[in-house]
């Protein structure tokens, strides 16, 4: 599966260098043409590390470029959960060949960490160990990561029920919503006092604690014929990874510009506030949620990974 997901992700590259379209861009920001040759680049040499793999074993050289690879990937693969927020809200994506590469990225890192790992893979005859708590100290990094988004839902409130926040009303922020290009839903939603945002970081949190609690491994009553079986570990995993390496990404970069802006050695931009010291402060709010929560989320998958590993059986020797 790898060398079959390099060889597309290769050629990829190469169709997008060779027209021309740049892989990596965002709204008006558009990509140096050589970082399409970089996908190129990336998507070969993950071709010849699983050929030679398949050849030569997992040999330690093997390894640590398959994980920076893995590494490489991740990085590009930045964005992808706001590319699936927007479609999951009735919004297009800014560029589809952007947000495919995105896909593309994270599913390379998957198969490129899985690669990386085949030697550790368990013999047959394991098992899953049974439902666990995370330790004490990751439940208490959960409760960080879940009590970071208070500010930024109270924030969201205010203007879903009318109130104004940072000298914004909500009026205002419908207003901009629109501008901005929010969906049909969207606007819905919020004309229903419902904020698509808070919605979403109520199901992060609860991704979060799915995580870290014995819950989380098992499928609950109400999924009736699935009550009682096991939680695929890919399923939490999953968007856990994804979630994880965008938020605690944008999140540390946003709150590491907001100090520079507020020590004012580089300029807040306004944006749709009315003044810079407005938007300054609903910046502190939503970074600080955003890499709370986000290495929460890091943590609290790490955990998982570690409490749900399928154990060795011993073998009964009977007489």
């Amino acid at each position: 599966m790898t060398v079959l997901w390099a060889a597309v992700y290769c050629a990829f590259g190469l169709v997008c260098a060779g027209s021309g379209t740049p892989v990596f861009q965002g709204g008006d920001m558009r990509g140096a043409a050589v970082l399409d040759w970089a996908v190129v680049a990336v998507g070969a040499l993950a071709v010849l590390a699983c050929v030679a793999v398949a050849r030569h074993g997992l040999r330690s050289a093997l390894r640590v470029l398959l994980w920076v690879l893995c590494g490489v990937t991740v990085i590009a693969a930045f964005g992808l959960l706001m590319d699936v927020i927007t479609l999951m809200t009735g919004e297009g994506v800014d560029s589809r060949v952007a947000a495919v590469n995105r896909a593309l990225a994270a599913v390379g890192a998957l198969l490129l960490a899985a690669t990386a790992r085949a030697d550790r893979r368990p013999a047959t005859g394991v098992t899953a160990p049974a439902p666990s708590h995370a330790p004490v100290g990751v439940q208490l990094v959960a409760v960080g990561g879940s009590v970071a988004f208070l500010p930024y839902a109270a924030m969201k409130l205010v203007w879903a029920f009318g109130g104004t926040f940072a000298g914004i009303s909500s009026k205002e922020n419908i207003a901009i919503s629109k501008r901005n290009g929010a969906s049909g839903i969207w606007l819905t939603l919020e004309s229903w006092g419902l904020d698509v945002t808070v919605l979403l970081a109520a199901l992060g949190v609860f991704l979060l604690w799915g995580l870290v609690r014995p819950w989380g491994q098992v499928f609950p009553r109400w999924t009736l014929f699935l009550h009682g079986r096991r939680v695929p570990r890919w399923l939490p995993l999953t968007p856990a990874l994804i979630g994880s390496a965008s938020l605690t990404l944008y999140g540390v970069v946003g709150l590491g510009y907001c100090t520079l802006a507020a020590t004012h050695v580089v300029t807040m931009r306004q944006g749709d506030a009315h003044s810079a010291g407005d938007a300054l402060l609903m910046a502190w709010i939503g970074m600080t949620a955003f890499a709370m929560y986000g290495v929460a989320l890091t943590v609290a998958a790490r955990s998982y990974w570690l409490r749900t590993r399928p154990i060795n059986q011993e073998p009964v020797h009977t007489e």
